[in-house]
């Protein structure tokens, strides 16, 4: 039956139920609903909008979850419906649908599992199902036929389809080229591969794995000792290895971009767990690559061409959507995304139509994992099959054959049947039992694979490859009743890992996932026949091949084509519209702030990232690289950066390669690579519109070679990578639209000291120099730069590196500059040219400006020195280093020239001959900021895009310290080497979906805490009580993804939950305890009225008031305050990381009844990021004992990881006024402790 709750906010929400709720149950649910009412109608009149039918949706899950968690038992879907005024009202047909009433048939689809259908004709099968098969694999299928001496199934053909697909089997990339009628000797994967031949460096595993694997250093793993139970926290040294891995997601994200991104960012977070026998991620990136989104009037290289009628959404939608599903997965998985690039362009010229109207979505990242497991084992017959994660839903079905041709070639019922469904909540709690089985003594895995493009049947067969496997369906998790088997066994249906395990080791496992809230199956075993199949609970097997029949088939692809010679108008330009080319450059996205995309995505989870993107006291988007450190130590870690140059390679893709490689290396020349050039891995992703047009295929060809050969002269690898090779949309009227051919290139690699990472914001002191040093060793040119596209053109002169030994040379002198701290502020030239480099060193500045004289420059023409993209880097140099840096650079055999000094003026004043130009950074820097607040206005509600745009310069940090602060761990007493237990004892909290409980038990841990890590399901069983502890906290996260409200359902776990809410009460029934809550555990603590339990009417957490997730670096005042924890910092000012959706104190008293321990240092947002009253950041009860805070000290402890600390304590200080507050409750704790014994 369905009963119908009516929320406050007169949303309906419908609960599927076997029985009739007694009133104890229906009473749990209106609490759970936020004081919900229950309808006594069975059906509901009016109009609502709310998800498909026939899809259960992730927050469905997550609700259907947290009523058993609260002991509700016999609920099996919930979903939410909002009431409109009439059927035309605004919805995504993707997602949701129009109910015209709601009734009790609301979740009924009058569906029927089909049955097994063997296949008689394989041409029509092919084309209806929108298969992709060739010819030729038909062919080889008809012969496997004749061998098994019957029909295929259904379920065969559509899995030999999906494995098989060009989206997983790389066919081009193996495939033979024929160019002008000539044989190319090499394939376009053997010019990768060749990279790593003849430059392995430090690469142990390429191209076999889902990741690639570098040697990495030694590092301390924080993490419990037994993952099976709660248990303390333990320091122990590991030799690890460096992972870097890209992934590509265009057409689930050009068809739906929300989900398309998130999964395209979860799949490629679930590589870098199934790398060897199980890996860590660590930090991700994204690229967002659209047609011009037109938010403004006027923009005339916006009119090049005529908007389209979408096939899906516009461009501006893609880019909200797409950004805000890639960043709500690394926010609730808990990865941060610390570097990214956005690029918009049509163009068109000897009648082509280029455009990313099939888009660009690239999810990146890093990782690491130990040595021990960073190769897979061999499997032997009897290893169990293991999946860990979510249920099989309709999802996704045939995404990797649709992914491989031209978009809009099927009905859009095929391409939607490829939408994804995103739950990060589900992926982090499989994550953990991957983290949990690679931290322990003995990993049990064998092998390991995450299910992406062709679900289980793709997953599986490479788990069981070598030795054969059979696969029991009725042990297969089901979401959605009405699947079929083909549905069952090839759905995509995210957030899942399939593991081989020794059998003795199951039982071990079984208790870390039953701890962790991870579903897992035993889905079968591997046989040693060398046969792979599924088989029904009936005895019937829907699928049932020779493992070498589902791989063996794929013929030779051959890829004929000539070469076209193409040319393209190069920029007319004159001198007196200087000012009007720039202020254009600006405004492109590609050159504009990134603001709009860094103020939604978390860039300080781990506690680990020691350079995400914003830099300065105005934190604005300038960095070249993200940096993130290994361990907590604050040294060893991983760089990683990004290069593109799609406008250069559709003139000269040779150069277009070339130049992405170097992009991506003067970005990342600013972190102390461990050792230079040969710690640094590309993975190189190529999108490409193969087949599109005559002369396509040649220019692939062409681009590859040239960066296979640029990568053989620096002398490094391309150990990863991916293609997509169908980037073309078809419209209706048979127009088409061809995406620019691109290759994205990643650089990672070990970096020796993450405090060393040199930052672009210049600083302002007279007695420095500014130099430029130039990589490309080319004459300026203009065509492919950020300049001739603003003006409508790309240009034939495109520059390139003429030199790649130069290069190396140049990249390997600044390294040497870089490690040894010779460099105050540096910034690499790329989009938008020399101007918007020296510009952009200026903008994170309250004041300062700098006197620029070009005189020494031989190229006379202004416009190409200040817009000409040769690859080049400009550095900041104090005088009294000069000769030393000239030094270097000259037995480096590195030309430099020196540009000029900061000035006082807030201005750039730039001179060549008798000619002075003058550009107002503070104008030019609201023009640069304008693109963005043209998109924040999409996605941030109630006026705070505008409030961000007027605030965002008034409001700089400030920070005061109290004199007595040294900034050293001896000032405390504590030491970072310690291994040995010190006898007092805290625990971290943490529900599924939590996420920030490893740097909060680290903060403890340092402070001098020996820390418990403890589960809700620890104390809802009573495995733990919490007696032996005497402070706790409840760590950060999205526990049950913040469905019905964040922290809603974790309170739901105490409150109803026996044995939690005895150990719970038992422990403030305690005088001799403390507790802390932060960001998700606010919430809690607000919710469970821990803080003011005086308070009749109570203290609530609400939504920011931007209704979206906030990202920034601020700072908070301490006011004179009575707190364990705050006290002693009373009057300070100190930067810390906020990153929560809803974060708003909504205080029903005034602000006397109320003891306020933390408060945002400016009053508007986004000061203030959440609107919360009084300001408030954080609040403690009225005895001090128990504080409740919305920022994250505990990812603040260390200078390296704020994203802004006083330059002249920078270098000095080891840690930051925070980790007082942890040592005053340990020193608390240690003082009742010995008072009570």
């Amino acid at each position: 039956m369905i009963l119908f709750f009516r929320t406050p906010s007169k949303s309906v929400i419908a609960v599927e139920s076997n029985h009739e709720l007694i009133s104890d149950e229906s009473n749990k649910l209106c609490w759970l609903f936020g004081e919900a009412v229950m309808e006594s109608e069975e059906n509901l009149k009016g109009c609502f909008v709310g998800p498909r039918r026939e899809m259960i949706t992730p927050w469905s899950t997550n609700a259907v979850e947290i009523t058993q968690n609260m002991g509700l038992e016999g609920i099996s879907r919930i979903e939410e419906y909002f009431p409109v005024k009439s059927e035309k009202a605004d919805h995504d047909p993707m997602l949701q649908r129009m109910y015209k009433g709601l009734d009790q048939n609301v979740f009924i689809t009058n569906r029927q599992p089909e049955p097994i259908v063997y296949i008689e004709d394989l041409e029509v099968y092919n084309e209806q199902e929108g298969l992709a098969l060739s010819k030729e694999e038909m062919d080889y299928l008809k012969k496997v036929e004749n061998d098994l001496g019957r029909k295929l199934t259904d379920s065969e053909v559509f899995g030999f389809a999906q494995i098989n697909s060009e989206h997983c089997r790389h066919k081009i990339f193996g495939g033979t080229f024929i160019i002008d009628g000539e044989e190319q000797e090499s394939s376009l994967f053997q010019m990768i591969k060749k990279t790593t031949q003849e430059n392995p460096n430090k690469i142990i595993s390429a191209y076999k794995d889902n990741v690639a694997f570098a040697e990495g250093p030694v590092v301390e793993q924080f993490a419990p000792a037994d993952h099976s139970k709660p248990d303390f926290f333990q320091v122990k040294d590991i030799k690890s290895v460096i992972s870097l891995k890209a992934e590509t997601h265009n057409f689930p994200t050009t068809v739906e971009p929300f989900n398309g991104a998130s999964t395209g960012t979860g799949g490629e977070i679930r590589d870098r767990m199934g790398g060897g026998k199980g890996s860590w991620p660590i930090a991700g990136t994204a690229v967002y690559m659209t047609s011009y989104p037109r938010t403004d009037e006027g923009r005339q290289w916006e009119e090049i061409l005529p908007v389209r009628k979408w096939l899906y959404q516009t461009p501006e939608q893609i880019l909200i959507k797409a950004s805000n599903g890639a960043s709500d997965f690394g926010n609730k998985f808990g990865q941060p995304l610390i570097c990214g690039s956005v690029l918009t362009f049509e163009h068109t010229e000897n009648n082509e139509v280029y455009g990313y109207d099939k888009v660009i979505m690239l999810a990146g990242g890093v990782g690491y994992g130990t040595q021990r497991d960073c190769l897979k084992g061999a499997p032997e017959a009897g290893n169990k099959v293991v999946v860990i994660g979510g249920d099989n839903y309709r999802i996704g079905l045939g995404g990797g054959s649709v992914s491989s041709v031209d978009t809009g070639r099927y009905s859009s019922g095929i391409e939607l049947n490829a939408v994804q469904r995103a739950n990060a909540e589900m992926q982090k709690r499989a994550n953990n039992v991957v983290r949990a089985l690679c931290e322990e003594d003995v990993n049990p895995v064998v092998s390991i694979h995450d299910h992406g493009s062709a679900g289980h049947v793709n997953c599986l067969s490479e788990l069981v490859e070598e030795c054969g496997g059979l696969i029991d369906m009725s042990k297969l998790p089901i979401g959605d009743k009405t699947l079929s088997a083909k549905e069952i066994i090839a759905n995509e249906s995210q957030e899942r890992m399939g593991l081989l395990i020794k059998e003795e080791a199951i039982e071990h496992v079984r208790k870390i996932a039953e701890r962790e809230r991870a579903p897992m199956y035993v889905v079968g075993e591997t046989t040693g026949d060398h046969r792979f199949a599924f088989q029904q609970a009936d005895g019937v097997r829907p699928f049932d091949l020779a493992v070498e029949q589902m791989f063996g088939s794929s013929p030779k692809t051959y890829m004929i084509d000539k070469t076209v010679e193409r040319h393209y108008e190069m920029p007319k330009y004159e001198l007196s519209k200087l000012h009007e080319y720039l202020t254009n450059v600006l405004q492109l996205e590609a050159v504009a702030c990134k603001d709009w995309l860094t103020n939604k995505v978390d860039r300080s989870v781990t506690g680990k990232v020691a350079r995400q993107q914003c830099q300065g006291e105005l934190q604005l988007p300038l960095s070249d690289c993200g940096v993130v450190a290994l361990d907590y130590r604050g040294e060893k870690g991983i760089a990683t950066s990004i290069g593109h140059a799609p406008q250069a390679a559709l003139a000269n893709p040779a150069a277009g390669s070339i130049l992405s490689v170097s992009e991506a290396l003067t970005n990342l020349v600013w972190a102390p690579m461990a050792e230079g050039m040969d710690s640094i891995s590309l993975s190189a992703n190529w999108m490409w519109p193969c087949r599109s047009q005559e002369g396509e295929d040649a220019r692939l060809y062409t681009a590859v070679k040239a960066l296979s050969d640029f990568c053989c002269a620096l002398q490094i690898n391309v150990p990863t990578g991916k293609d997509s090779l169908s980037m073309t949309q078809k419209y209706p009227n048979g127009e088409k639209v061809i995406s620019p051919g691109t290759v994205i290139v990643s650089a990672g690699g070990e970096v020796s000291d993450v405090k060393k990472v040199v930052s672009p914001v210049l600083v302002n002191n007279e007695k420095t120099t500014l130099y430029h040093i130039d990589f490309s060793f080319d004459e300026l040119k203009l065509g492919g730069s950020a300049f001739a596209q603003s003006l409508g053109k790309v240009g034939d002169d495109v520059p390139c590196v003429q030199d790649a030994e130069y290069f190396r040379d140049a990249f390997l002198a600044v390294q040497e500059l870089v490690n040894k701290g010779l460099i105050l502020a540096g910034h690499d030239i790329s989009a938008g040219g020399l101007i918007t480099t020296l510009l952009e060193m200026c903008f994170a500045n309250v004041e300062g400006g700098m006197e620029i004289s070009l005189d020494k420059m031989k190229e006379q023409d202004i416009v190409k020195i200040l817009f000409a993209e040769n690859p080049g880097i400009v550095i900041q140099i104090s005088d009294k280093h000069k000769d030393e840096v000239k030094k270097i650079l000259e037995d480096a055999g590195v030309g430099f020239l020196k540009l000029g000094k900061p000035t006082d003026e807030r201005h750039i004043l730039v001179s060549k001959g008798d000619a002075t130009y003058q550009f107002g950074i503070d104008y030019m820097r609201d023009v640069w900021y304008s693109s963005s607040y043209l998109l924040d206005r999409k996605q941030s509600m109630n006026g705070c895009a505008k409030k961000r745009f007027e605030n965002y310069r008034m409001q700089p940090l400030e920070f005061a310290f109290m004199p007595e602060f040294k900034g050293k761990f001896s000032q405390y007493g504590i030491d970072p080497n310690r291994r040995t237990p010190t006898g007092i004892r805290a625990a971290v909290i943490r529900e599924k979906g939590s996420n920030s409980e490893r740097e909060m038990a680290y903060a403890l841990y340092l402070a001098g805490f020996d820390v418990k890590d403890v589960t809700m399901t620890d104390l809802s069983s009573g495995r733990e009580t919490l007696e032996d502890v005497h402070m706790i906290t409840y760590v950060g996260g999205f526990s049950n993804s913040d469905v019905l409200g964040s922290a809603k359902g974790w309170a739901g776990g105490f409150l109803f939950n026996p044995k939690a809410k005895e150990a719970l009460d038992k422990f403030y029934a305690r005088e001799d305890t403390l507790s802390l809550g932060i960001c998700n555990g606010c919430q809690l603590m607000i919710e469970l009225g821990l803080i003011n339990p005086e308070h009749k009417k109570k203290a609530k957490m609400l939504h920011n008031e931007s209704h979206k997730f906030e990202s920034e670096f601020v700072t908070v005042t301490i006011p004179t305050n009575r707190s364990v924890m705050f006290g002693s910092l009373s009057g300070s000012k100190i930067g810390v990381w906020v990153a929560h959706g809803e974060g708003k104190f909504s205080l029903p008293y005034e602000a006397d009844k109320y003891n306020i321990v933390a408060q945002y240092n400016y009053d508007e947002y986004p000061g203030n990021p959440n609107g919360s009253d009084y300001s408030v950041a954080a609040l403690a009860s009225a005895d001090g004992r128990h504080l409740a805070m919305m920022p994250h000290p505990e990812r603040s402890i260390f200078p390296w990881n704020n994203g802004h600390y006083p330059i002249d304590r920078k270098s000095s200080d080891q840690v930051t006024p925070w980790i007082e507050a942890f040592v005053n409750a340990r020193k608390w704790v240690e003082e009742k402790v010995q008072s009570n014994s």
